[in-house]
Parts: structure tokens; sequence; C-alpha cells
């Protein structure tokens, strides 16, 4: 049989060119892994609190850095348009327009505003410092601290479409919501490879909420009746239904975050409460600027000092409004303001989140009244659970 002779100048070309293409196919293979590994280009910050819980504020206190993209509690449209509904029911239509805001896409408003847009038909559209300054409106630049009666004046006739254009133009996208009463209602959100989601949860003490609540009865009538299931009904909270169903939303997201909690939550939950962040606010907001990659500026260090420094408690008429006060008097303005009957009643149905979330009860108006006695526990010291809880 006759042999073929290959010269071994062939044979190590043919070798040569055969591991060059399979370093080819590898590195473009470990490209291809690295790229599906790698994070998101922006960071997700979901502000998760309640009602009258300081989230207006802390909302102010992300919307107002240059480099975020803030939008107020977006899925009030949705309990708008279906609020026939329970919040629990609502749960997976306000989860998919937070995703979908968070990506920057736009397009879920067509739902719920079917018509043509312009920036003010967005809820709190003005709320939002990314919305009063370019490329959505150019009368303010990114680094200025706007007010909602300026950007109102100026900014609303913008074409909506100025919203998505903007979002995509910031490293970091963050969301205020009060309408979430579940953590795992979040887990595909926390697990979408296509986020770069974390989550910061405010609380404040629940007496402290009641009292705020009083301020604003009728404007929270529709949604109560979305947390009771009233199938459309408004309702006033007299009972303090609402407030127990808060409360033991609190208690649920703590406990879910922080007992055991999934692989995915880890470094991507924290919990913040709102007496806390004004009795130090520096301090506090530095914690979450960290938690969320973001630094302070002289410029928000000055704003921060001043809103939070104010003359009084603020104005019943400024419920829903940031204005200059003095926070460490609205923190504790509820222990003059209600009665202890009110008081003994918020306590029975909140018992749980007052406790788990580190409050100290009080046993007499003595106590109430008395504003040397503190009644905030050192974070270290609230580590239980709902169910380990013993009343006095």
């Amino acid at each position: 049989m006759a042999r073929i002779r290959i010269p071994s100048t062939i044979v190590i070309i043919f070798i040569t060119v055969q591991t060059g293409f399979l370093l080819f196919m590898y590195a473009r293979y470990s490209s291809f892994v690295l790229q599906s590994e790698e994070k998101p280009s922006q960071v997700h910050i979901l502000i998760l609190s309640s009602w009258r819980s300081g989230s207006s504020f802390v909302g102010q206190l992300f919307s107002q850095h240059p480099s975020v993209f803030y939008l107020m509690e977006p899925a009030w449209h949705v309990w708008v348009t279906m609020y026939q509904n329970s919040a629990k029911v609502l749960h997976m239509a306000v989860r998919d327009l937070v995703r979908s805001v968070f990506l920057c896409d736009m397009s879920v408003f067509d739902a719920y505003m079917p018509w043509k847009r312009n920036l003010s038909d967005l809820f709190q559209w003005a709320a939002s410092r990314a919305l009063c300054s370019a490329p959505a409106c150019d009368s303010f630049q990114r680094t200025d601290i706007t007010s909602e009666l300026a950007c109102k004046t100026l900014c609303g006739r913008y074409p909506f479409s100025k919203v998505e254009e903007a979002c995509k133009t910031y490293s970091h996208v963050v969301i205020k919501e009060v309408r979430f009463f579940d953590l795992k209602v979040l887990y595909p959100l926390l697990t979408d490879p296509s986020l770069n989601l974390k989550i910061i949860h405010l609380v404040r003490d629940p007496r402290a909420v009641v009292k705020s609540r009083e301020q604003s009865v009728k404007a929270l009538a529709r949604d109560n009746g979305i947390v009771l299931s009233t199938n459309g009904t408004k309702v006033e909270d007299s009972k303090y239904q609402v407030m127990q169903e808060v409360c033991r939303s609190h208690v649920q997201i703590y406990e879910t975050a922080t007992l055991k909690p999934p692989n995915f939550l880890k470094d991507r939950y924290l919990m913040v409460r709102f007496e806390d962040l004004v009795r130090d606010p520096l301090s506090e907001i530095s914690e979450m600027y960290k938690f969320a990659d973001l630094s302070l500026t002289p410029r928000l260090k000055s704003w921060i000092y001043n809103i939070t420094h104010g003359q009084g408690p603020g104005k019943k008429k400024e419920a829903f409004k940031i204005t200059s006060r003095d926070a460490v008097s609205v923190s504790q303005a509820w222990r003059n303001v209600l009665s202890f009957q009110k008081v003994k009643k918020i306590q029975e149905v909140c018992k749980g989140a007052i406790n788990i979330l580190g409050y100290q009860l009080v046993d007499s108006e003595k106590e109430q009244r008395d504003l040397t006695l503190d009644l905030v526990l050192p974070r270290r010291q609230n580590q239980f659970s709902w169910s380990s809880f013993n009343p006095k």
C-alpha cells in the first residue's frame, strides 16, 4: 500500500491553525459567559414603604442626586385604573409596571394612560428632579436642587416620551412604592438578570404613622378600600384595619429578608427607620448612599441640613409636600397629639411591628407624654420574630 508523505511543515501549519481556531472559539465563549454574568449597567433601587412613613422625604434624598432617575409611586396608575381589585390581586400588575420602569420601558403606561400624554399626566412627576432637568426639560441643570412648584410651572407641557429618553441617561433608577405587601412578590425582580435590584425598606413607628394618616383621611380612603378588598368602596379606617395590614406587611418583609433569606437577597436589602434618619440624617443617608453605590455631594449635604432643620412640624396642607421642618419634632409629634386611648388601640393592632422594628410600648399616658423617655430602641435589640412576642 502506498503511503502519503506529508511534509512536516504542512503538519505544523495545520496544527497551528487548528490551535488558533480553538483559542479563538474559547475566547469568544469566555467573553459570552463573562458578559452574561455581568450586572446591568444601571443600578435599580426600590424604596419599599407604606403611606405616611416618610417615604416621600427619602425619595427626595435620591431624586435630588444628579446620578438618579427617580419616580414616585408609578403604580398609583395601576391602582387608580383597577381600583375594584384587592392589593393582593394587583401585586402582579404593579410588579410588571415597576420592572418596565426600571428598564426604562415607559410603554407600560399605555394601558393606564391611552391618550396622547405630557409629563404632567404622570403621577407626582414634578417630585422627580430628573423630569425637571435635561433631557426631559431644559429649565434646570442636573446638579440643581429643584422644587415641585417651579418644575410644574416650567416643565409640565413637555411630551411624555421625555420620560423614557431621560431614564436611559442615568446610572441609577430609583422607584418609591407603597403598594407591595409581601417581599416574595419581588423575588422575580431580584432574580431577573436584566436588573441590578436593591431594596431599601423604610419603616416608621406605627403610632406616628397613624397621627400622620389622620391629616390625610380623604386622600387615603380609596387606597384603604383596595387594601381591605372592599370592591371599590372607600374606607376611612377608623378601626385601624388598614394599619393592621400595613404592620403585618412590614413584619413579613423584615422577617423574610432577615430570617434565613434566600441567597439572592445577600447585600440587597437594607432596613431604615425614619426615626434614626431624622436624628442623624447625614450618617443614615451616607449609609443608604453607600448601599446604593452613590456619593453625597456638598450641595446635597447643605440641602439635607436645611430640609431637616426647619422651624416646626409642618402644616396640615403640606401633608404630601417636602418642606423644611423640624424633623425630630415631626417624628415625636404623635406623643402630644394622639389620645392615650388611641395609642392603646394602635399598640394592640400593631404590637408585633412595634416590637420587631425596635420601638417601645407605653403603658400609661404619663409615659406617652414624657419626651425624655426614648421609645426608639437600639436596632441591635430587635432581632426576634412576630410569634415570639408576648404582650405585657
